[in-house]
């Protein structure tokens, strides 16, 4: 009996929507499956290690209730009894009080300060009265939806801090991709959404799996392995050439020496600037230029190891506060993980840029700097410090300044136009999404792959509209 020849793809990198693309493709059965990836680890962003024996994530990552339920199931059929639910426990610092987060009616009623729930107060009642202009920037979408007060003493520092640049500065969609609550009754929904009676299905609570966040990537990959495709860590990609008549040639470096892989498409899942860069023949000099003017937000990641049994109650803490340096802290015990007796490791946040000068601390620096932060917002740290270490993420968040529309659509269409490549999932899109998003995003490029590897470019660009209305939640 012939065996029938399998098309080749290649999927370029292994974050959960490389993985996620690449066991769908695998399972078919139809196609030959190599993905390739830079780092020695699987899951990007999404991975998990360990610090003095101790299991984190790069930074808090949660998997959200909704998540698309076919997603959930194939995920929950790979972890089984190792992905827990669990309740959210939070809070956010708001002049110099702490609320619950998610936000709950009585704990706001006794704790916001007076000052901050009269504002608030008195921005609805003038909202209900006014009229204004198109919004044309995150400043403008969000004061008008949800006030000055909530704006100057939360949304406003705390996006400074994120994104390094003032709110009129970014864009309308920052608001839309990242703000969630965007008014005063979606939020009041939220609060509602708390009580009993108006609690939906999985309100205040999130997945984790129990040996880390990056078990999910551990399960694709794992499974994407049992179905046949082939994985390549520690993979630099060099180049890629376009045939003309359809097919991709991709030049890669290893431990091994250089390798040329050819493949029916590539479907590609990193920062679409580098992808620009990569692909010959060379893209024309505007698509040049708007690959060089897409800006990402780097992020430095502290991690302090304590010796105690708990640092607090809280899996996250939220500081907008223009004072402390720090945007997020978490403790990962708190999430689910099984850690050392005795001991528990803290996760600080830090945006920047790659030219700040903290951008080159070292790790004493930066435990310093944790410490000051953590001082100032009330919550020291009086336990005896075993290890500070951090990571370095160069592209954590896509920046939507001004004008990215129409760099980012030039590069998209130009993308597009080509042959043989696919380009999907948060940096290949250029978007704030959570890992359920870029999960969806895999499998919709799966679905619209027929099994000669050629694109329905049609239902492509349908799951493409669905894509934009991903709101990511934190």
């Amino acid at each position: 009996m012939a065996i029938m020849n399998k098309t080749p793809l290649i999927v370029i990198g292994a974050g959960p929507a490389g993985l996620g693309g690449a066991y769908r493709l695998a399972r078919r059965g139809c196609f030959d499956v190599t993905a390739i990836e830079r780092e020695a680890f699987v899951g990007g962003n999404a991975a998990s290690f360990d610090v003095a024996g101790l299991r984190v994530d790069f930074g808090s990552h949660r998997l959200h209730p909704s998540c698309a339920p076919h997603i959930m199931a194939d995920i929950q059929s790979m972890l089984g009894e190792g992905l827990l639910s669990r309740p959210r426990h939070g809070r956010i610092r708001i002049q110099g009080r702490w609320v619950h987060f998610p936000l709950k009616p009585l704990d706001l009623a006794t704790h916001l300060p007076l000052s901050f729930t009269g504002g608030v107060i008195g921005d609805a009642l003038r909202k209900m009265s006014s009229r204004g202009n198109p919004a044309e920037t995150f400043e403008d979408v969000l004061e008008r939806g949800l006030g000055r007060t909530i704006c100057r003493d939360f949304y406003f520092p705390y996006a400074r801090k994120i994104w390094g640049l003032a709110p009129k500065e970014l864009d309308v969609e920052q608001a839309r991709r990242r703000v969630s609550a965007g008014s005063l009754g979606k939020m009041v929904g939220k609060v509602l959404n708390t009580l009993p009676g108006f609690k939906k299905p999985g309100a205040g609570r999130f997945y984790y799996p129990r040996n880390g966040f990056g078990a999910i990537s551990d399960s694709y990959h794992a499974a994407a392995l049992a179905a046949g495709a082939r994985i390549m860590l520690a993979t630099q990609l060099t180049g890629i050439e376009l045939n003309g008549g359809g097919g991709v040639r991709l030049s890669v470096k290893h431990a091994g020496g250089e390798e040329t892989l050819t493949a029916r498409q590539a479907l590609s899942t990193i920062p679409i600037p580098v992808l620009a860069r990569l692909i010959r023949p060379a893209a024309p000099a505007a698509v040049m230029e708007s690959a060089a003017s897409l800006r990402f937000r780097s992020m430095i990641l502290i991690y302090m190891v304590l010796e105690t049994e708990q640092f607090t109650e809280f899996d996250a803490h939220y500081f907008p506060d223009a004072e402390i340096a720090i945007t997020r802290l978490s403790e990962p015990k708190n999430y689910g993980l099984a850690e050392l007796p005795g001991r528990t490791v803290l996760c600080a946040e830090l945006p920047c840029s790659q030219s700040d000068a903290v951008w080159r601390s070292s790790d004493p620096e930066l435990g310093a700097l944790m410490m000051k932060a953590l001082a100032a917002s009330g919550i020291p740290v009086r336990a005896k410090v075993i290890e500070v270490s951090s990571r370095r993420l160069p592209q954590a968040y896509p920046l939507y300044t001004l004008g990215y529309r129409e760099h980012f659509e030039r590069i998209d269409q130009w993308l597009n136009g080509l042959d043989g490549i696919l380009t999907f999932g948060r940096q290949g899109l250029f978007a704030h999404d959570n890992t359920h998003h870029a999960l969806a995003m895999a499998y919709a490029a799966s679905d619209c792959m027929d099994d000669s590897g050629a694109v329905d470019v049609a239902r492509w660009q349908e799951h493409r509209r669905a894509f934009q209305h991903h709101v990511v939640e934190d």
